[in-house]
C-alpha cells in the first residue's frame, strides 16, 4: 500500500493528491497537521523523518520520499498509465526546466501566503510578485487544451492547486491573463482535481 502524508490545505500535498487520483492506483491519504496539534504521534513521526519537515511525504514499504517533485515523478514512473511526464527525453527536460522556473518564481510566494504568521508587508509583496509571475505565465498559455499540449500533464498538476487558492490569498487575475483564467477553469473541471480536494480546500472559493 502507498501512503501519502498530506496537509488538508497544503498546496504541495494537493499536487500529489491530484496525481494519485489521476493514476487511479491503490493508495491511502493520511491527513496530518505538521504543528502536531491533536494528531496521531506515529503519523507525525513519519513527517519528522523528512529533514525539512515538509509535506507531502510518500511511504511505500521501506521507501520514504519527500519533496513534491520527487514524490510526483516517482508516482508517475511507478504507475505509468496515464503518463504525465513526456515520453521523450527532450520533452521531459523541457518540463523539468519549466518546473524549476515555477519552483523559483511561484513557490516562494506560495509559502509566504500559506504562512499565517507572515507579516502584512510580506504578504502584500508576495501577492504582487505572484500576480506578476502569473501575467508572464499567461503568455505561455496557447491554443492547446492544457499548458504545453492537449494532454493533461505534470505542469498542470503543479499549477492547479496554486490557481485554485488565488482567491483565498487575495490575488486576482489581471486583465491580460484572461487565457490563464480560462485554462484554470478547465483544470478545476477535471475529475482527478475534484476528487482530490479536502473539505477545507473546497471552501476556499465561493
Amino acid at each position: 500500500m502507498m501512503y501519502l502524508y498530506s496537509g488538508p490545505t497544503c498546496p504541495f500535498s494537493h499536487m500529489s493528491r491530484i496525481l494519485l487520483y489521476e493514476k487511479g492506483c491503490e493508495f491511502e491519504i493520511k491527513t496530518v497537521d505538521p504543528e502536531g496539534l491533536g494528531q496521531n504521534q506515529e503519523d507525525l513521526a513519519v513527517i519528522r523523518m523528512s529533514p525539512y519537515g515538509e509535506l507531502p511525504v510518500l511511504v511505500e514499504r521501506d521507501l520514504l520520499l519527500y519533496n513534491v517533485f520527487v514524490v510526483n515523478e516517482y508516482i508517475d514512473e511507478r504507475f505509468p498509465h496515464p503518463q504525465l511526464m513526456p515520453a521523450d527525453p527532450v520533452g521531459r527536460a523541457r518540463t523539468r526546466l519549466f518546473m524549476h522556473v515555477l519552483e523559483c518564481e511561484l513557490f516562494p510566494q506560495v509559502r509566504v501566503l500559506q504562512n499565517p504568521k507572515a507579516s502584512e508587508e510580506r504578504r502584500k509583496l508576495a501577492q504582487r510578485r505572484l500576480r506578476e509571475s502569473l501575467d508572464i505565465l499567461s503568455m505561455r498559455v496557447g491554443d492547446t487544451k492544457f499548458l504545453l499540449s492537449d494532454d493533461f500533464g505534470m505542469l498542470d498538476v503543479i499549477l492547479a492547486p496554486i490557481l485554485w487558492r488565488l482567491e483565498s490569498w487575495g490575488v486576482q487575475f489581471s486583465a491580460t491573463a484572461s487565457k490563464l483564467e480560462i485554462y484554470s477553469q478547465r483544470l478545476y473541471a477535471r475529475q482527478s482535481f475534484i476528487d482530490s480536494m479536502t473539505a477545507q480546500e473546497r471552501s476556499m472559493r465561493k
